[in-house]
């Protein structure tokens, strides 16, 4: 059995994996980079202004954050989800914890 061979598929099979499972996830606590590629790339921020926004509470942000992640399909972390939301109540909604 020629035993570079294996090593050499074996590092390119690990590398490989490594890229794509990389590409697949973002970067956790980097809230600013998803909001903008996800969020306001969707719906703008005026949906976080608007006098009749449906969020109420910080736990009905979180709630939100979460269910447009699953529905996007986006497959954040739980820690870009709760980043995700703390940083869109300190810019707009102001929820107390």
């Amino acid at each position: 059995m020629n035993k570079p061979h294996t090593l050499s598929r074996t590092l390119i099979l690990g590398w490989s994996l490594s890229v794509l499972t990389a590409a697949a996830q973002p970067a956790p606590n980097n809230a600013q980079t998803l909001v903008g590629q996800n969020c306001v790339q969707c719906h703008g921020s005026e949906v976080y202004t608007r006098p009749d926004r449906k969020v109420s509470s910080l736990d009905g942000l979180g709630r939100q954050v979460r269910r447009c992640e699953t529905n996007l399909q986006l497959r954040w972390f739980d820690e870009d989800v709760d980043a995700v939301t703390e940083l869109l109540n300190r810019s707009y909604y102001r929820f107390k914890p």
